[in-house]
């Protein structure tokens, strides 16, 4: 068998990797990483450029969820509706 069907994460040849843990312990890239793994492995660029743009995702995110989410949600949610009686 060609040494590259052993290395961590190559899965051309099979579905899941032969290699079950990579360095330090940690579960090697077998499909089932979820969706930042998905989002890591889609965005373009070297690892810097991936973080920088993961970064402004964030940002991006939290912007919406402040400027639009939570003024939409506030007035259904029942924290204001206080009632103190007899007091």
């Amino acid at each position: 068998m060609p040494h590259s069907l052993w290395r961590p994460g190559n899965r051309r040849h099979c579905a899941v990797s032969l290699v079950p843990y990579g360095a330090g312990g940690l579960a090697v890239r077998d499909g089932r990483d979820g969706m930042y793994g998905w989002i890591w492995r889609h965005l373009p660029g070297n690892a810097w450029v991936r973080a920088l743009i993961s970064l402004l995702l964030v940002l991006a995110v939290v912007y919406v969820l402040f400027q639009y989410v939570f003024p939409w949600a506030e007035p259904l949610l029942p924290f204001n509706d206080v009632t103190v009686d007899g007091q």
